[in-house]
């Protein structure tokens, strides 16, 4: 009995390891085609309003601030909202303020509680306050270039794009916690993002990154008081549009993220639950996520196969391809110099991560700004 079940274990193993294969090609690929991408001349720039929702102060978070307010664009003005009148977030926004008092900055407190999403319920009470027809928003860690504006508003120049988005690089600060979570979005999440958009024909899905659109297609596609209960909001928002028949574009941009020094609980926590949201929103592609796990695979088939070599042979060469792909997409398409001087821990993050999926495979609860809720089809339910 013991025997038939290995061998069956060491079947299973061998065909995702040569699935992943596949994929690791696929990721090379689509990030020559993304890399390659032909970009037109920057000449649509209108004035747009950034919205950024907060919620008290956190590593790397006023460098993040300041970098919106420095930009090389004509018109734009940056609206902040919190929750509550004394959220320490707006010791920054003043002193932001001082820095730039040429920049138009204003900030409202939101004091309604319209979902179980509090940064969703911000920005419904934030748009009306927006002045201008084209938005952008992204999360409160997001660190971008000086040309970040033209460089995500110039495709919305297409009437027929409804929302860019852009891919973004982890900056880590200490602890082995922070640099596995930079080391997967760069090796991990990236590559995904970029096989997603090849082989379906361009995104359907937005990232919190960067959310650029209009006014008139947000509110057209539902507005974002359809999006009060999910926490996913940046997913839905991308799904919403491509419904209502328009595109969403991945910029050329990247974009840069700040990663907490997280213990082992805290890293655990938040990947788990990024792996629940996933499986929620895309259970059939976080099923197919199973073969990204190359190394592991590889590694369980030389195992169990005793004395062959071609198992032991087909390990390598997924390492190598393995080491490629993170070298692309992370250093050649990310600018993640991190990677270069973390890529000995890549084995450990696989490791890691695999267990994290399979986690994630059970259960619905999740921990989020240290409330606990219950994902049900995309919606955030309350327990405590």
């Amino acid at each position: 009995m013991l025997p038939a079940i290995l061998k069956t274990i060491e079947i299973t193993a061998t065909l995702c390891a040569s699935g992943s294969v596949v994929y690791y090609l696929l990721c090379i690929w689509s990030a020559w085609k993304f890399v390659g991408m032909a970009i037109g001349p920057r000449k649509y720039a209108p004035p747009v309003s950034i919205l950024k929702p907060l919620k008290g102060r956190e590593h790397g978070m006023y460098e993040a601030l300041r970098s919106h307010c420095d930009q090389d664009y004509a018109d734009y003005e940056i609206v902040f909202g919190v929750s509550e009148a004394d959220d320490p977030a707006l010791e920054l926004v003043e002193q932001l303020r001082r820095e730039f008092p040429e920049q138009q900055i204003r900030h409202i407190v939101c004091q309604q509680k319209l979902g179980t999403n509090l940064k969703v319920s911000n920005l419904v009470q934030m748009l009306p306050l927006a002045k201008y027809e084209h938005i952008v928003v992204n999360d409160a860690d997001i660190r971008v270039p000086a040309d970040y504006l033209s460089r995500v508003m110039s495709p919305l120049a297409d009437s027929t794009a409804g929302l860019v988005t852009c891919l973004y690089r982890g900056i880590p600060s200490s602890g082995l916690g922070s640099y596995l979570e930079s080391l997967g979005i760069s090796t991990d999440f990236a590559p995904g993002v970029l096989v997603s958009r090849q082989i379906e024909g361009g995104l359907n899905f937005g990232l919190g990154s960067t959310l650029a659109l209009r006014k008139k297609d947000l509110l057209v596609a539902g507005g974002f008081e359809k999006l009060l209960d999910f926490l996913a909001d940046d997913y839905e928002l991308g799904r919403m549009i491509k419904q209502n028949g328009q595109k969403v574009l991945l910029s050329d941009c990247v974009v840069q993220t700040s990663i907490a020094d997280y213990n082992w609980r805290q890293f655990f926590e938040h990947q788990l639950r990024w792996s629940r949201t996933i499986r929620d929103a895309r259970p059939w592609g976080y099923l197919g996520f199973g073969v990204t796990f190359g190394l592991w695979w590889a590694l369980l088939a030389s195992i169990l196969s005793g004395n062959d070599v071609w198992p032991w042979m087909l390990l390598i060469s997924i390492a190598a391809l393995r080491g490629i792909v993170a070298l692309f997409v992370g250093v050649r398409v990310l600018k993640d110099s991190s990677v270069l001087k973390c890529a000995f821990l890549i084995p450990i993050r696989d490791i890691v991560a695999f267990w994290i999926w399979v986690a994630g495979w059970f259960g619905n609860r999740i921990t989020w700004r240290g409330q606990k809720f219950v994902l049900r089809h995309g919606r955030l339910v309350r327990t405590g």
